[in-house]
């Protein structure tokens, strides 16, 4: 059964990083990232994610001041040509997010769960949606350990801790998404663990976002090893996603996953 909720929100990625696993360099120029995240929009996305540092296994850091440089010009741009959009910042850096909202992103989606001490307190001040997702390590080092004693209980206390940290520092509750971080510091098996967990990540009290579109796992369990290819597999996570609840999709592809749901949901909805 669904959760009752219709269609989840839909957070088109617009990459605007050199080295991304899926779409590395194709929006580097900030006018063809702006005219990417308008084609999402009019796809149908509800927030678009613009992020300039990559995350992929392995990716180097990059600076503030570069990320800032990368993100900035994408955000003013889109927030001209959409004055409604609603835009998030994917960093994990306090001063990129806090630049961000200057430049009209008003949600923050933090790979590090508030790895940076002062991201609360900035989250918190600009009253801004904080979407919390778990991860072992760092993007480096997050694949180095992938073992659990209990995968979907330690990833369930620990959000729960970050989310709890988060509202210590001022965050209110009904801002803060959780994120359960498909591929950061999973073994493969383990995604399609966390989907069918949905439920349980749900029962901590805070909508749910699930980020599976085009990954390694994807990859894996349909034999298809160009990311770009994976758009199949990636529309059947989110249908499996959105049957156990998820509230907000993480998506590159967004019209597929649209029409899709729609008619997943129409039919649910005869049943």
């Amino acid at each position: 059964m669904t959760s009752g909720r219709g269609m989840p929100l839909l957070m088109g990625i617009v990459n605007v990083t050199p080295d991304s696993f899926s779409d590395g360099g194709a929006w580097l120029d900030p006018a063809q990232a702006v005219a990417h995240g308008l084609r999402l929009l009019d796809e149908g996305a509800d927030v678009l994610d613009i992020g300039g540092e990559s995350t992929r296994p392995g990716a180097a850091a990059v600076s503030a001041d570069e990320e800032l440089r990368r993100v900035v010009p994408v955000l003013r741009g889109l927030r001209t040509a959409a004055p409604t959009a609603r835009l998030s910042i994917d960093t994990a850096k306090s001063a990129v997010a806090a630049a961000a909202v200057q430049a009209g992103a008003t949600i923050v989606n933090d790979v590090t769960a508030l790895g940076d001490p002062d991201m609360a307190r900035v989250c918190a001040q600009a009253d801004v949606e904080l979407i919390l997702m778990h991860i072992r390590g760092t993007p480096r080092t997050m694949q180095d350990d992938t073992a659990y004693g209990d995968l979907i209980g330690d990833v369930c206390a620990w959000l729960d801790e970050r989310a709890s940290l988060a509202m210590a520092a001022g965050v209110r509750r009904d801002r803060i998404v959780l994120d359960p971080g498909l591929g950061f510091g999973k073994a493969l098996n383990d995604n399609a663990r966390l989907i069918a967990a949905i439920p349980r990540l749900r029962a901590l009290g805070y909508p749910v976002l699930i980020g599976a579109s085009r990954k390694r796992f994807i990859g894996a369990l349909t034999a298809e090893p160009e990311a770009p290819r994976r758009i199949h597999g990636s529309v059947g996570a989110a249908l499996a996603a959105a049957q156990r609840g998820a509230a907000w999709l993480r998506v590159h592809d967004v019209a597929a996953t649209r029409a899709a749901l729609q008619v997943f949901l129409a039919v649910e909805a005869a049943a």
